[in-house]
């Protein structure tokens, strides 16, 4: 009986120290004897035919964005490569239904992996820029990144819940990388998705050659934390990352909301400058070109027609004075509708606090300095010659009490005469000096005398 007794003790004992050589983790030396010696040429020998294609997005998704993909999704596929993948960082997309869902049916039908990486840190996916992280096979989330605000859904039914249960959460909030990993949105953890390049190791077809670099590893001697020194790990799988070709970049970033608002009113602007410079037509050739894509711009975006008008109007109406020289009326509402326009230009988009700042600002210092200085300094100048005005008789725009407006040939000019003698609205006045852009008038009968020009 002592003799069963003992050898079943040692039957237990040795099951137990197999299980412990299993569960517990193995020495850096027997670590590092299971590995291959890098050879002296690592890079060349790791140099692999497979590859994963990238293509990095960043801003809105609209038409010049899902052409580009779709395009580098074709070569992926004619050239079998191992994945497809996004890196993104888009605040939404502005594609219309029938565009958004072209480009979720090649992304879901794809025979090749696709794969969505929404960093560097800072980066975010919104709108409809995120919903599309669940038609992915794979997603990452770097730290300091954001996802969600999806709204409602663009999808159809067919295409199921974006984020599982969490896609009713996810419709009116943002989440963390931390919360899309726990949520299962992401794959983790955080280290494996810190950089693109980490996160391409996910990949199912992405491979990597691991090697011992035992100089190296005899430099590192026997680490205290256990690691293991000198190994080298080199991807096989070829990496091809591209964006945006120069001409489509050009396009894409016309069409982003800050920049297409302020192409347009820039454009307007310049072309008012030119029509009252009389110049060699520099100014409106510049401000055609902007107006030209902030057109485009606009085109592409989810514009109100009626705000572009009151952009329109309120330009116009800063025109009226400027032919004046005297910023009033016709100025402030001009500047009102300027301001109504802008902050009503976009359905469904906000524009940067910044664009607006600027977009206001530069239209009041355009309204009531830039053009009053320019109208005044080019026209003060003996170049245009307006001396033949002096003794033309013209009629009273509205009372001259001692300032007002008066036509002369048809023309509309600032004018003003002396106190002694004012105008009343439709007077005749006669031109008996030149100010600057004013005009000096008196009444056809009655003018005022100078004294200190005795004969």
């Amino acid at each position: 009986m002592w003799r069963v007794a003992r050898r079943a003790l040692g039957l237990l004992l040795v099951a137990l120290g197999l299980l412990l050589s299993l569960l517990l983790p193995s020495s850096p030396a027997a670590a590092q004897d299971e590995l291959e010696t890098c050879p002296a040429d690592v890079d060349s020998v790791a140099a692999g035919d497979s590859v994963v294609h990238v293509v990095k997005v960043a801003g809105l998704l609209d038409s010049v964005v899902h052409s580009h993909l779709l395009g580098r999704l074709d070569r992926a596929e004619d050239v079998g490569a191992e994945g497809f993948v996004i890196w993104l960082n888009s605040k939404g997309s502005v594609l219309d239904d029938g565009e958004y869902l072209e480009l979720a049916n090649r992304l879901a039908d794809s025979p090749v992996e696709i794969a969505i990486w929404v960093g560097q840190s800072g980066a975010t996916a919104t709108g409809g820029s995120a919903e599309l992280l669940g038609v992915a096979d794979l997603v990452g989330v770097s730290a300091g990144s954001t996802i969600g605000d999806t709204g409602p859904a663009r999808l159809p039914d067919s295409f199921g819940p974006a984020f599982g249960d969490a896609t009713e959460r996810l419709e009116d909030n943002v989440i963390t990388a931390d919360e899309a990993i726990q949520l299962g949105i992401s794959v983790g953890p955080l280290q494996d998705v810190a950089a693109i390049g980490p996160f391409l190791t996910n990949l199912e077809g992405f491979e990597i050659f691991t090697c011992l670099d035992e100089e190296a590893a005899a430099a590192a001697g026997s680490p205290s934390d256990g690691s293991v020194p000198g190994i080298r790990t080199v991807p096989v799988t070829q990496t091809e990352l591209t964006g945006l070709p120069i001409t489509a970049q050009l396009f894409h970033t016309v069409a982003s909301p800050e920049v297409a608002y302020l192409f347009f009113a820039m454009g307007l602007g310049l072309l008012v400058f030119e029509l009252f410079t009389a110049g060699v037509g520099v100014a409106g050739l510049i401000g055609a070109g902007f107006l030209a894509l902030g057109c485009y711009g606009l085109a592409a975006l989810p514009t109100r027609w009626w705000a572009i008008a009151i952009l329109i109007a309120a330009v116009a109406a800063i025109a009226v004075d400027v032919q004046t020289n005297v910023p009033r009326l016709y100025s402030a509402i001009g500047m009102g509708l300027f301001v109504i326009g802008t902050f009503t230009l976009y359905d469904g988009l906000q524009m940067s606090w910044v664009t607006i700042f600027a977009g206001i600002i530069g239209a009041l210092l355009y309204t009531y300095t830039g053009m009053p200085s320019m109208v005044r300094t080019r026209f003060s100048t003996p170049t245009i010659g307006r001396k033949w005005m002096i003794g033309e008789m013209g009629e009273a725009l509205t009372d001259v009490s001692p300032e007002g407006t008066v036509k002369i040939r048809d023309v509309s000019w600032r004018a003003i005469t002396n106190r002694a003698t004012p105008v009343k609205a439709g007077e005749p006045v006669r031109v008996v000096g030149l100010d600057r852009l004013l005009l000096e008038v008196e009444p056809e009968e009655g003018g005022a005398k100078d004294y200190r020009q005795r004969s």
